[in-house]
């Protein structure tokens, strides 16, 4: 299983213009990868709840936010960017899948200095489902057709649309963006949503748009669902992140790193909502000074590969066979142990399977989050006559102009299922 640290991240998305659109989510998308395109460092509660603030992890607001009315309303707009001598990723909030607004995003990116995006990751659904009347359903459906048809027309083949689907929302739901007035008793907005999924998804791929079914990998990952019942952990977000990363490595024909976990982003254990979480995180960094770890803070970095201990003395039985040699273990550093502390919970490479990237249906076999004990096969011994050196990571495919498909070091990227358009633009609703 790929798991990209921060110089394989500043890699893989190397002279690439990100843009994400969608809601508060959406926006712990981008501020996770902000923060992982600059360190091996997870988001803090602090960082998670927050919005609109005038800087971010060296990013900055653009517009909205804290620059005019803090508000829950559908009109609530809020731009940030984060940009790096060799990154640009780019943040629009947005409360409704397609409208004016949305239109006035295209036009802006469409004449933005930097060129097209090079990818756009983008989901709206609950604000869509829940804050536009009686008739939000039928518009919804509607407006994802507007949706898709425009991007169809105004993106170019070489920008990677990734769609993804909803996130799994709790039984009782009392995140900010829905009044008390508008949150249902039972679970209808749940139904709903897995039913606005399954539309979105056929509408994207109808489109020759990629989709990852971030439904499906997160549905038994309950425990890492914060008490509002619709945002996530750090720990989510970061596994998110990996998901997201993969799937854009595996479109653009990348061949990632396979290495072993670096920590346990998640595991079988007690809901993380009260006192006492076990990983510290970093402080939030001001403007101009970037921020340092704390004390004791546990590094999510390996050490290099140790030599293996010389194997015990022991008497050779009549017909001697040579003794299997078993892989020495990539051993970290951890800081001090407390109650909820990673070591005493080893992590299963199970639980983050992300063999089907961008597969467009998950496969049977497919268990997304797993929280019971599975142990992997068994490896084959093998003689190791050095020590093995870390994996090799491509570096990132800068722009070419003119612009056109990418064409990695290892295998081509996989062909667009994009079709010329053929009907008019549509009006926003």
């Amino acid at each position: 299983t790929a798991h990209l640290l921060a110089a394989d991240v500043q890699q893989l998305l190397h002279n690439k213009f990100v843009v994400i659109l969608g809601d508060s989510v959406q926006r712990a998308v981008y501020k996770d990868l902000v923060l992982l395109l600059q360190k091996d460092l997870l988001l803090t509660p602090t960082q998670l709840k927050a919005k609109g603030e005038e800087s971010f992890e060296r990013d900055k607001l653009v517009d909205g936010g804290q620059r005019g009315p803090m508000h829950n309303g559908i009109q609530y707009r809020e731009v940030r960017q984060f940009c790096s001598d060799h990154h640009l990723v780019r943040f629009y909030f947005l409360t409704r899948v397609y409208s004016s607004y949305l239109e006035a995003i295209l036009q802006e990116l469409q004449s933005s200095q930097h060129g097209p995006p090079d990818v756009i990751i983008m989901n709206s659904c609950l604000w869509d489902l829940s804050r536009y009347g009686p008739d939000s359903w039928k518009s919804y459906l509607e407006n994802l057709e507007s949706l898709f048809e425009r991007l169809g027309q105004v993106l170019p083949e070489s920008c990677l649309l990734v769609w993804n689907t909803a996130m799994p929302v709790g039984k009782k739901i009392t995140a900010g963006f829905l009044p008390p007035e508008h949150r249902p008793e039972d679970s209808s907005l749940r139904d709903k949503v897995i039913a606005a999924n399954f539309h979105s998804s056929v509408e994207a791929k109808k489109h020759g748009f990629d989709v990852l079914d971030l439904h499906f990998h997160f549905r038994h990952a309950g425990r890492h669902l914060q008490r509002d019942g619709v945002h996530w952990d750090e720990l989510a977000h970061r596994h998110l992140s990996q998901l997201l990363l993969a799937h854009v490595a595996d479109a653009w024909g990348v061949d990632l790193p396979r290495r072993d976990p670096v920590g346990p982003w998640i595991w079988d254990g007690p809901a993380r909502t009260g006192p006492g979480r076990g990983v510290e995180r970093q402080p939030q960094a001001s403007p101009d000074q970037p921020s340092m770890p704390p004390a004791g803070y546990r590094p999510l970095l390996p050490l290099p590969h140790l030599p293996p201990p010389p194997p015990p003395l022991l008497p050779l039985p009549p017909h001697p066979r040579p003794f299997p040699f078993h892989p020495v273990m990539t051993r970290f550093l951890f800081g001090p142990r407390d109650h909820f502390s990673a070591s005493d919970h080893p992590f299963q490479s199970d639980q983050f399977s992300s063999n089907h990237f961008h597969s467009d249906v998950p496969s049977p076999t497919q268990t997304g989050f797993s929280f019971e004990d599975d142990p992997q096969p068994p490896r084959p011994p093998f003689p190791t006559p050095y020590l093995q050196r870390a994996p090799v990571v491509h570096r990132g495919f800068p722009r070419h102009l003119p612009r056109g498909p990418y064409v990695p070091w290892g295998r081509r990227p996989r062909s667009s299922k994009r079709q010329a358009p053929s009907h008019p633009q549509p009006r926003p609703q």
